[in-house]
C-alpha cells in the first residue's frame, strides 16, 4: 500500500525508504520460503525460522534481486549486496548448505536476468536464448 500511495501522491522516497518497503512487496522472501518446500524432512521448522527472521543473507539476496529487478543503474548497493552475500556463503551458516544455495540461486537469477536490462520482461533476446539452451539444446551428459 505504501508504494501506491508514493505513486498517487507522486512521491518519489529516498533509497532507504524504498529498500525497507520493497524488500517484502518484492516477493523474494516469499519465493525464497516456498523454494524449500519439497525438499524433504530436512526442510524443518528451524529452516522456516531461519528464512523467515531476515537473516543477513537473506537481507542480502533480497536486496540484490530487487535492485537487480527496478535500480538496475544502482551498481554500488548491488555490489555491496554481492559482498555480503559472497560472505556469508563462506562462512559457517547456522543451517545446512542446500538451504544456503537456494536462495545463492536466487539472487544468480536475478543476476542473469536483469544485469544490464529487464530480460525478464523483454524475454524475447537474452532470456529466450538462456530458456532454449536449458530445455531445447541441453548440454549432453
Amino acid at each position: 500500500m505504501t508504494e501506491a500511495r508514493w505513486l498517487n501522491c507522486k512521491y518519489i522516497p529516498t533509497t532507504e525508504e524504498y529498500i525497507n518497503i520493497s524488500l517484502v512487496s518484492s516477493g523474494y522472501p516469499l519465493l525464497m520460503t516456498t523454494s524449500y518446500i519439497g525438499m524433504g524432512e530436512i526442510a524443518t521448522e528451524k529452516i522456516f525460522k531461519w528464512v523467515t527472521n531476515e537473516s543477513k543473507f537473506v537481507k542480502a539476496s533480497t536486496t540484490f534481486a530487487r535492485l537487480m529487478d527496478d535500480i538496475v543503474s544502482n551498481e554500488r548497493i548491488i555490489t555491496n549486496a554481492w559482498k555480503d552475500i559472497n560472505e556469508e556463503c563462506l562462512r559457517p551458516t547456522k543451517v545446512a548448505k542446500p538451504f544456503v544455495m537456494r536462495i545463492l540461486n536466487l539472487a544468480r537469477f536475478a543476476d542473469v536476468i536483469y544485469k544490464g536490462q529487464d530480460n525478464f520482461t523483454h524475454a524475447d533476446g537474452v532470456t529466450k536464448t538462456y530458456i532454449q539452451a536449458l530445455f531445447v539444446d541441453p548440454v549432453p551428459t
